[in-house]
């Protein structure tokens, strides 16, 4: 179901809980709600649509990549850079990495560590900020 954008600040800034199973249909609403965006979105966090749960998906060109309780563990090559946010009105200063390592679950809870680099990095970056109430 697709679902509004959250633009509450003081609900943005609380970090999300875990996420479990139980939270399947959570996933389900940020993929259908990133694809209703698609024209001014990338990347989406449960946070953005009203749910504070360690979620986000990710626009990878071909596909919508899920990554549940993602946490980025290794980090290099910082840069500056300015984004904008679907949540945010304008853009704002960020720093940002070139290249990060992550885990995370998939939508089956299934483990992986992956390395993610360049624009794609970025994006992550920026969502799995939303998911410690980190917001640009």
């Amino acid at each position: 179901m697709i679902k509004p954008i959250m633009r509450d600040i003081f609900f943005l800034n609380q970090k999300s809980e875990p996420a479990t199973p139980d939270d399947k249909q959570v996933i389900t609403d940020l993929l259908d709600t990133l694809k209703a965006n698609s024209e001014h979105c990338v990347g989406m966090a449960a946070n953005m649509i009203g749910v504070r749960k360690r979620i986000i998906v990710v626009n990878m060109g071909f596909v919508d990549m899920v990554m549940v309780n993602p946490v980025i563990v290794a980090k290099d090559g910082p840069y500056q850079t300015e984004e904008g946010c679907l949540s945010l009105p304008g853009t704002r200063p960020a720093t940002r990495y070139e290249n990060i390592e992550v885990t995370y679950q998939d939508q089956h809870f299934n483990q992986y560590t992956r390395r993610f680099s360049g624009w794609t990095a970025q994006i992550i970056q920026h969502e799995i900020d939303h998911c410690d109430g980190i917001i640009i």
